[in-house]
C-alpha cells in the first residue's frame, strides 16, 4: 500500500539534498506545465535544494530546459546525455555517453526499425519531437495519435528488441536506443562528476519522483520516492511502486510533493 505524501516525515525532509523528476505527466498536466509546479521548481530552488529533471526528452528540448528552467542540469533521452549550465561562463555544457560517430550509425540503424514499425503496428507515428533527438527514436502510442491499447504497445517493443535495441515504455512514448544505457546510469554520472559525490552512499539525500513504468528502475533505487497520482493507472504492471504517492495526478501532484517536502523542511528546522 502506497503512503499519501502527506506521511513524508520531517526528518527524512530534512536530510534532503536535491530532487529527481520525471517531466511527462509527472511535471506537466495534460501535456501543459501548470504554473504551480513551475513555481513550485523555483521554490525548491530558493529553499537550497538541488533540482534535476530525468526525462525521455529529447536534446533540443534539454538545450532549452538547462539554460532557461531553474534547474541544476537534466538527464536526456533516457539517459543518453547530460546537460547543465555553466552559470560562471554561461554556456551550456554537454556530456553525451556515446561519440558523434556512434550517434550518426545508431540513428540511421533506428530509422530502419522506425518504418517497419509503422508498417506493421497501425496507428503509431514517430514522435512530433524526433527531429530534435540526437541517440533515440521516440514512437508516438499516445500523445499525437489516438491511445493505442497494451498489444499495440506491446508490438512496438517486440520490434524494438528483434533488432537488439533496449525499449522503454513512457506514458506517451515506446523509446528505442541502441547502446547500454539508462536513466539512473547517467544520473549516478552527473552526480559523481557535477557534485563529486556517489549516489550509492548518498542516495538517501535526494527524491525521486515519477509517474509511470520506464521511472520503475528509479523508484527501486532510491530510498525516497513519490508518484504523481496518475502512476496508480500503472500499478498493475510495475513490480516496484513508488514510496508516496499524492493525491492529485501530473503537475498538481508534483505541486502537492514538493509542497510537503518544503513543509517538511520547514517543520525540521
Amino acid at each position: 500500500m502506497l503512503s499519501p505524501i502527506t506521511k513524508l516525515r520531517s526528518d527524512v525532509a530534512g536530510k534532503f539534498y536535491g530532487v529527481f523528476f520525471d517531466i511527462d505527466d509527472t511535471f506537466t498536466t495534460g501535456g501543459r506545465i501548470p504554473a504551480c509546479a513551475f513555481d513550485a521548481l523555483w521554490r525548491l530552488k530558493e529553499n537550497g535544494l538541488k533540482v534535476v529533471p530525468i526525462t525521455g526528452r529529447p536534446a533540443g528540448w534539454c538545450d532549452h530546459i538547462a539554460r532557461m528552467w531553474p534547474v541544476d542540469g537534466v538527464v536526456g533521452e533516457n539517459g543518453a546525455f547530460y546537460f547543465w549550465l555553466d552559470e560562471k561562463e554561461r554556456k551550456l555544457k554537454k556530456v553525451f555517453l556515446d561519440s558523434p560517430e556512434v550517434r550518426t550509425a545508431n540513428r540511421e540503424r533506428l530509422w530502419r526499425v522506425g518504418d517497419e514499425i509503422l508498417a506493421n503496428v497501425p496507428g503509431t507515428a514517430i514522435a512530433s519531437d524526433q527531429l530534435y533527438r540526437e541517440t533515440d527514436l521516440a514512437v508516438d502510442f499516445c500523445e499525437d495519435v489516438y491511445p493505442l491499447n497494451e498489444e499495440g504497445v506491446e508490438a512496438i517493443c517486440r520490434i524494438f528488441r528483434t533488432h537488439g535495441a533496449t525499449c522503454k515504455v513512457s506514458s506517451i512514448h515506446v523509446n528505442g536506443w541502441f547502446g547500454r544505457y539508462d536513466k539512473l546510469g547517467m544520473t549516478k554520472r552527473f552526480v559523481r562528476e557535477r557534485w563529486g559525490m556517489d549516489l550509492d552512499d548518498t542516495k538517501e539525500h535526494f527524491l525521486f519522483c515519477g509517474d509511470s513504468p520506464n521511472d520503475e528502475p528509479m523508484f527501486r533505487y532510491f530510498p525516497h520516492s513519490a508518484g504523481v497520482g496518475n502512476v496508480l493507472r500503472f500499478a498493475d504492471q510495475m513490480k516496484c511502486l513508488p514510496e508516496f504517492v499524492a493525491s492529485r495526478d501530473g503537475g498538481e501532484g508534483f505541486t502537492e510533493i514538493m509542497e510537503a517536502v518544503l513543509e517538511g523542511r520547514k517543520s525540521g528546522d
